[in-house]
């Protein structure tokens, strides 16, 4: 028997396949699809190598450590996408005939708010213990490619983009301190302000941090200031700056519990400040959510406080 070309494919080609390849694609590699999908890798060099071959095309090409795909490729992975995401939607179509809240949860938060998340997610998981939450943190640009590709059902971040369509959700304050070490000269002092602070070494986060756009934008606001005494790479790695004495930062109160009750980090008593943001759940305009994701955005918007104060 002759099978048409869709024929064959859907005969010898399988959504395991499909799900491989889409993970090998957007991570980069075959070690992280790998780590990610817990398999070994030869399973997923297998793998990709057998639809490769059902295909009768290359679909991936190595270049240095990283896999790029193909032309074929590409075109392989967008119609991946979509399949998998068909396929996501139909299980969670099948939970809302149900009436049950379960199924997989994608959270991606930036950087500062891993502080919270998980005690949000602790919350909500223990009222509805079917759900599987899978959190991904990362920083505000590559959040932003994040939620471009639709790969999460809720973003969560502070200064909602201005250059995607998006639906945002405020939910609960950030409250941004300047904090010192204990034994800095400013320590204890009352109303500092904003020209003195123009004048100490900052530790600051990379310039896309919408905390350090926050801080730029109120000097800005008063004709002053601030250049960074250093730049680093994460809220832990500035919190041992400060408590070092090696300069002064602007961070969120949710990411200071643990250093302000043992005493190894001081809030500045500074005008201006704090500086009251809001964190907000962001989707992409015009998407649906799922059950889940519906019953998480109600649980944060009603309940954060309560479960944050506790």
């Amino acid at each position: 028997m002759v099978y048409s070309t869709s024929e064959n494919l859907i005969r010898h080609v399988s959504l395991r396949q499909l799900q491989i390849f889409e993970a090998v694609v957007r991570l980069g590699g075959y070690t992280r699809a790998a780590q990610t999908l817990h398999l070994t890798q030869p399973t997923v060099s297998m793998q990709i190598k057998k639809l490769s071959e059902a295909l009768g095309l290359p679909l991936l090409e190595q270049v240095g450590r990283q896999a790029h795909p193909t032309a074929a490729g590409r075109d392989v992975y967008t119609a991946a996408k979509e399949i998998l995401d068909k396929m996501v939607a139909l299980g969670e179509s099948t939970s809302e005939l149900e009436g049950v809240v379960k199924g997989e949860l994608r959270i991606a938060v930036i950087t500062t708010a891993k502080y919270f998340m998980p005690h949000l997610l602790g919350a909500f998981v223990a009222q509805y213990p079917l759900v599987k939450p899978r959190l991904a943190v990362t920083n505000r640009t590559k959040a932003l490619t994040r939620l471009k590709a639709n790969e999460d059902d809720l973003l969560i971040m502070g200064q909602v983009p201005g250059e995607v369509a998006v639906q945002a959700y405020p939910f609960i304050d950030n409250e941004l301190v300047v904090v010192a070490s204990p034994d800095h000269s400013l320590s204890g002092a009352r109303n500092i302000t904003l020209k003195q602070l123009s004048q100490e070494r900052f530790l600051s986060r990379e310039p896309e941090s919408g905390t350090r756009k926050a801080v730029e934008q109120l000097f800005a606001d008063h004709g002053l200031k601030v250049e960074p005494y250093m730049e680093l790479g994460s809220i832990e790695a500035i919190k041992q700056g400060v408590m070092a004495g090696l300069g002064l930062s602007v961070l969120s109160r949710h990411n200071l519990r643990l250093e302000l009750s043992s005493n190894h980090i001081v809030i500045l008593d500074v005008d201006g400040f704090p500086l009251i943001r809001r964190w907000h759940a962001v989707h992409l305009q015009g998407k649906k959510l799922s059950l889940v994701a519906r019953t998480f955005l109600d649980f944060i918007l009603n309940e954060s406080s309560e479960v944050l104060s506790a």
